[in-house]
């Protein structure tokens, strides 16, 4: 993975070297050793490169990097990458995201625009989009997200898309705006389980970002809803399973569940790494409860084979309706 990571490094090398001064003082969490099941391989190549490339000369921002995902060889060879609009500096400070936080800069309005055309570059058929918390705008950014889905529509009709959002906590209904651009998917994590909340995601509420999905499925029923959590927090299986329903009960088509991997020592601890085997089950009793797809596994992430996944959800959907 040292390669990877020095390439990874060069394009960070501009930027502030304390990405969470807010978590400076905290003291430093032990570190568990991964097991075999978590290590991953770090493909590289000359479609990582060419990735890479559009990614620099667009001046575009990818969750992959930011969040230090494990995935980002092979999703990157493979010409997919999770672009990160409204910069790359969060507003909030969860405990388990490796995101900067700080003081964001102004939008940059031509984003939309850059956007679009790394899409059509690239020949992306699936893309996702996500951003950080943009709690010092008015709309929290909804109206930047819905430009970017109308300029990806432009330059690359034939794409679908994907969109990863914040909760717009205290914002009102901004929520529209973006349910309006009509995403293919709209996605919104609740990360854990309601009783986690206050030490794993301080600035957020659970049955917030439960009702913004739930309001994705009132105002455009047809619109696919997608969420997901992570294990390995301290979370109970029982904990997990009432999600599962909570996330039923406001309609949610697709449900991701992943381990949960700690950045540094200044982020929350990891209680436990989760069997591959209990993922299975966790996959087996969602898919008892009516999600459409379901995708659980230690190495899951929200954007992990997304336009594989997509094509499946659309799939499933078609077998249920033609049972009705």
């Amino acid at each position: 993975m040292t390669e990877l990571f020095n390439t990874l490094k060069d394009r960070r090398a501009s930027k502030p070297d304390v990405r969470h001064p807010e978590k400076q003082k905290r003291p430093d969490t032990p570190v568990l050793k991964k097991p075999d099941w978590i290590r991953v391989k770090a493909p590289m190549g000359a479609e990582f490169a060419k990735t890479q490339k559009i990614m620099t000369e667009g001046n575009l921002t990818t969750v992959c990097e930011e969040a230090g995902c494990p995935n980002i060889g092979e999703c990157w060879t493979k010409k997919h990458a999770t672009m990160m609009i409204m910069g790359d500096t969060c507003t909030r400070a969860c405990a388990f995201c490796n995101v900067r936080t700080g003081k964001p800069n102004p939008l940059d309005a031509d984003e939309p625009r850059r956007v679009g055309l790394a899409v059509a570059e690239m020949g992306l058929e699936h893309v996702v989009i996500t951003s950080v918390d943009r709690d010092d705008l008015e709309d929290g950014g909804a109206a930047h997200f819905a430009e970017t889905i109308r300029s990806i529509r432009e330059q690359a009709p034939n794409a679908t898309i994907e969109i990863l959002t914040p909760d717009f906590l205290r914002k009102g209904d901004v929520a529209n705006i973006v349910i309006d651009a009509k995403p293919d998917v709209f996605n919104h994590n609740l990360e854990t389980v309601p009783r986690l909340y206050l030490s794993i995601r301080p600035g957020s509420r659970y049955y917030h970002s439960l009702k913004l999905l739930d309001q994705v499925k009132q105002r455009d029923p047809n619109q696919f809803t997608k969420s997901g959590i992570m294990v390995g927090l301290g979370e109970t299986k029982e904990e997990v399973m009432q999600v599962m329903d909570d996330m039923r009960s406001a309609g949610i088509d697709f449900l991701t569940i992943g381990q949960y991997l700690q950045p540094t020592r200044k982020h929350a601890a990891i209680d436990r790494f989760v069997t591959p085997e209990e993922f299975k089950t966790y996959e087996t009793i969602a898919r008892s409860k009516g999600f459409l797809m379901v995708s659980a596994s230690p190495l899951t992430r929200s954007s992990y084979h997304a336009g594989e996944d997509f094509a499946q959800l659309r799939e499933a959907r078609e077998k249920m309706n033609a049972k009705k």
